[in-house]
């Protein structure tokens, strides 16, 4: 049985004092802490790297940290993300494979002592996923084109969304991209049990609010 987990994502935080907000987000009740991880190849925008999951990790033992990589070869990350303290790996199916593929790199993320996921880009169709889908803790789900906050949710991937909750009833499904009290009855309608929000969480005047009305549409929707 899949429960309710809000993920703030810290890209849309005061950066100058990450940690501050970092914890002001777990105060608020949120389950996990969404690190988006960009190289500048894979997407266009460079963001967050080892080094911050591990200050990160440094301020704060105990807090679950959600890794999402946009990076064109997530292979090499695994290491120096398993070091920094990254509790979970989200790569990219559509990004580039080491020698043995997906399923090889799926290994490597649980060797190093991390749970695996696989994310989906809104070209992406939800079958990517079948081949690997036994050994994953999570898929992802993109509501926007990756590398940017801010964008417009996409209503159109519900359906991908509702295909992945029908095929995996015991998967966490995440969704990211766009997500805010305006449309995430949408996307837990539709199956979603994890909910990514970076602008909607960090441009309110009531952050804990925002988390509150999330995780209450997740709740409603696994009752």
């Amino acid at each position: 049985m899949v429960k309710s987990l809000v993920s703030p994502s810290l890209l849309s935080c005061d950066l100058a004092n990450i940690a501050n907000d970092a914890q002001m987000m777990i105060s608020y009740g949120a389950d996990w802490l969404h690190m988006d991880i960009m190289d500048g190849h894979f997407v266009p925008n460079l963001s967050f790297g080892p080094p911050v999951i591990a200050s990160l990790r440094k301020n704060n033992k105990d807090a679950f940290l959600d890794c999402h990589l946009m990076v064109s070869e997530p292979a090499k990350w695994v290491g120096p993300m398993a070091k920094a303290g990254c509790n979970l790996f989200t790569f990219h199916i559509e990004s580039d494979m080491p020698e043995g593929g997906a399923s090889a790199l799926i290994t490597s993320i649980k060797d190093a002592g991390m749970k695996a996921a696989i994310a989906l880009k809104p070209d992406t169709p939800a079958s990517a996923i079948d081949e690997y889908a036994d050994r994953l803790d999570m898929i992802l789900v993109m509501t926007v084109v990756p590398g940017f906050s801010g964008q417009s949710f996409m209503e159109d991937m519900m359906p991908k969304v509702k295909a992945i909750r029908e095929k995996y009833p015991d998967m966490d499904v995440q969704v990211d991209g766009g997500l805010s009290p305006k449309t995430v009855d949408k996307a837990t309608a539709a199956g979603a049990n994890v909910i990514v929000a970076a602008s909607a969480i960090f441009g309110s005047d009531d952050r804990q609010g925002v988390i509150n009305t999330l995780r209450a549409s997740i709740d409603k929707s696994l009752a």
